[in-house]
């Protein structure tokens, strides 16, 4: 039986094995090779790392683990995960696996409008987060597609990056084309607008069942809640990275740094169950007294 199993090979799983790793435990991580940034060329908004590839970011993280013989790294898939007297049990395409606690940093997935071309360009031309592209846009039009009050706080937040900012409805977009120069798009009543880039909020779900599997509770943004410890209301299981959301913050804030941060929090949480089972369960929010 490990110590620990984490789920997901991104940064926030990555952070975790590591922060684990280095306090002589041993942890299985099991990846997938799907991630929520996949289609991303070059990430932004991280100190020392500002521009690298994500795959860059991940393999450097790999290299780092690499150095602790407690931590093993596994490619694969988990179908499930259950509960057992004494930890929890995963079966995969790797096999099963039982550890005494769990990571689970397995994102969200993101659901696009149906729009023509935006999947084409998402990453790219079209995404979500103005820290992690805007800049990218900077001096040109900038359009944003979505209806509601948080468009108008993003226009102001890119007003000083974009020449323009151009607000569409959804039912105003017919599509979207990439061009050498950025993006395309079609009104619905014709007329076409050359932009830079464009930015949304797509609808987003837990990418894996765990949370459902394990009755975790689940917060109004479809994450995992968790405290600032990335504590879960199981006492077993912690989450870190777009999947899990503090109930104190507004909304959900992913990030490559976030998430990094997410898993050190995890990891450590891990650490101290394991330490002291009872004291860490009496002290959790959501499971103690």
């Amino acid at each position: 039986m490990f110590d620990a199993l984490v789920i997901g090979g991104g940064p926030a799983g990555l952070q975790a094995a590591l922060t684990l790793g280095r306090m002589r435990r041993s942890v299985v991580l099991i990846d997938s090779g799907r991630y929520r940034n996949g289609a991303v060329e070059y990430a932004h908004n991280f100190v020392t790392h500002d521009g690298r590839a994500p795959d860059e970011l991940r393999r450097l993280a790999r290299e780092d683990l690499a150095k602790y013989t407690t931590v093993e790294l596994r490619e694969g898939t988990v179908a499930t995960l259950r509960e057992t007297d004494d930890g929890l049990v995963a079966e995969s395409d790797a096999g099963s696996i039982e550890a005494r606690t769990v990571v689970l940093a397995t994102g969200m997935s993101d659901e696009l409008p149906d729009v023509p071309g935006l999947a084409e360009a998402w990453g790219a031309e079209v995404a979500s987060c103005p820290f992690c592209h805007g800049h990218e846009y900077a001096d040109r039009p900038i359009g944003i597609l979505g209806d509601g009050p948080h468009v108008d706080q993003l226009a102001a937040m890119l007003a000083p990056i974009g020449s323009e900012v151009i607000t569409f409805g959804h039912d105003d977009l017919a599509k979207v084309e990439q061009t050498e120069k950025g993006l395309l798009a079609h009104r619905a009543d014709g007329d076409a607008v050359e932009l830079a880039g464009l930015f949304l909020h797509p609808s987003t779900s837990q990418a894996a069942p765990f949370a459902d599997q394990l009755g975790l509770d689940i917060l109004p943004s479809g994450c995992v809640r968790v405290d600032v410890l990335n504590r879960t209301s199981h006492p077993r299981v912690f989450a870190a990275g777009d999947l899990a959301h503090v109930e104190e913050l507004p909304v959900p804030m992913p990030s490559i740094l976030a998430a990094a941060a997410a898993g050190q929090a995890a990891g450590a949480s891990a650490v101290r169950y394991l330490a002291d089972p009872g004291a860490e369960t009496e002290s959790n929010p959501f499971t103690g007294d």
